[in-house]
């Protein structure tokens, strides 16, 4: 009779073994659940995971840099234009006393004499660096009258010699009773020799 070959015996540790696997995933899976939605309580010491970048989408937000650049473009944008509305005031500015002055020198023409308003009119000496180095001097013209006026003015300037080589004129237009006016008579010649000012003629009408 011949031997048998002994049955191979199962070995009892693999259904053991796939059972302390699952169990060591089971746990892991807890842990990782607990990094990433422990610490509710204040009880967790570990750090919340960080979060995921690589799904965003649009554009980064702008750099400090970025904002400052665009700051200082609002800034200077509004630089230029309150420059732009101070060049047109000056500019309308300018073009009325301009315009005051061509009627003022239109209107002595006809005046014959110093006028009826000198005792009106007085000359100050204006800082020559407020006028680029130019002579000029503030025309100061007060309404004495009970009633509104107008004024024209010439002044002469004249060199050492006692020459007159220029004359400007001014103008104030519907001054009130007391009203005074400040306008500035420049002279556009050299300013050495040093010229002096006089009021050649002063009309109210």
């Amino acid at each position: 009779m011949s031997a048998r070959a002994p049955k191979a015996r199962t070995s009892p540790r693999r259904p053991r073994a796939r059972t302390t696997l699952a169990a060591l995933l089971l746990i892991a899976l807890s842990a990782t659940g607990l990094v990433a939605c422990g610490g509710d309580d204040g009880g967790g010491a570990a750090s919340p995971a960080p979060p995921v970048t690589a799904s965003f989408s649009g554009s980064p937000a702008p750099g400090l840099s970025s904002l400052e650049a665009s700051a200082r473009e609002r800034a200077s944008a509004a630089a230029s234009s309150a420059s732009a509305r101070a060049s047109e005031f000056e500019a309308s500015v300018s073009a009325e006393i301009k315009r005051a002055n061509d009627a003022a020198r239109e209107r002595l023409k006809h005046v014959e004499g110093r006028g009826n308003a000198t005792a009106d009119v007085s000359l100050t000496g204006k800082p020559r660096a407020d006028t680029g180095n130019l002579p000029a001097v503030v025309v100061a013209i007060t309404n004495r009258t009970d009633d509104t006026a107008s004024y024209a003015v010439q002044v002469d300037f004249r060199d050492p010699d006692g020459k007159v080589v220029e004359s400007r004129f001014v103008g104030a237009e519907d001054l009130e009773p007391g009203e005074r006016a400040e306008p500035v008579a420049i002279s556009r010649k050299p300013p050495e020799p040093r010229p002096t000012a006089e009021i050649a003629k002063a009309q109210r009408y």
